[in-house]
C-alpha cells in the first residue's frame, strides 16, 4: 500500500512540476505575442502585475476566480483581480499538469502525448464551460484567428508539459541508477 501511495504522490508531484513548466512556456508566448504588439513591460511585470485593476477588464481566470469566490459567499473587491488572476491562471496550469502525469502511464499514451491532450483538453474545456458562466462568448462566435491563438498557445503548454515530464522522468532514472 505504501509503495502504491507513494507513485500516487510522485505523478501528483510531477504533474505539479511540469504544470508550472507548460503554464511558464504558454505565458512565454502570450508575452512575446505582447511585445510584438508594442508591449512595453518586462517579463515579471506583465506576468505578476497585471494593467488591469478590476474585474470588468479583467482576462478569464480573474473573472473565473471571482465567481468562485461568490459561490463560498466571499466578495472579492476590485483590488484583488489581479491576484485572482494569477491565483487561477497557475492553479489551471498545474491541475492540467497533474491530469497529464495521470494519464502518462496509461498504455500508449506517454509523456508527450499525455501533456499534448492535456493543451487541447484545457483549450476545449474553456470554450465549453466557461460561455456557460459568462466568461467566454460561445465558441461559434470567436474568428478562427482567435481560436487558432489561443489553441497555439495550448499546444505549446501541452508539448512543455510533456517534455518537462519525460525530463523528470529522465532524471529520476538517471538519479536511480547512480543510486542517489
Amino acid at each position: 500500500m505504501t509503495a502504491h501511495r507513494w507513485s500516487i504522490v510522485r505523478l501528483v508531484r510531477n504533474g505539479v512540476l511540469a504544470g508550472v513548466a507548460g503554464t511558464v512556456a504558454m505565458d512565454l508566448v502570450w508575452f512575446r505575442r505582447y511585445k510584438a504588439d508594442g508591449g512595453t513591460s518586462g517579463f515579471a511585470t506583465w506576468e505578476f502585475q497585471p494593467s488591469f485593476e478590476g474585474f470588468d477588464d479583467a482576462p478569464a481566470p480573474a473573472k473565473v476566480g471571482k465567481i468562485l469566490a461568490q459561490q463560498v459567499h466571499v466578495d472579492l473587491p476590485d483590488s484583488a483581480a489581479p491576484l485572482a488572476n494569477n491565483v487561477v491562471h497557475w492553479s489551471t496550469g498545474v491541475s492540467w499538469g497533474v491530469a497529464a502525469a495521470i494519464l502518462r502511464p496509461l498504455p500508449g499514451v506517454g509523456s508527450v502525448r499525455s501533456g499534448v491532450l492535456s493543451g487541447v483538453a484545457a483549450w476545449a474545456t474553456s470554450y465549453a464551460v466557461l460561455p456557460k458562466l459568462g466568461v467566454y462568448k460561445p465558441i461559434t462566435e470567436y474568428d478562427p484567428k482567435t481560436l487558432w491563438k489561443d489553441l497555439s498557445a495550448h499546444l505549446v503548454f501541452g508539448s512543455a508539459v510533456g517534455v518537462a515530464s519525460l525530463a523528470i522522468g529522465s532524471v529520476r532514472s538517471i538519479s536511480r541508477q547512480l543510486g542517489t
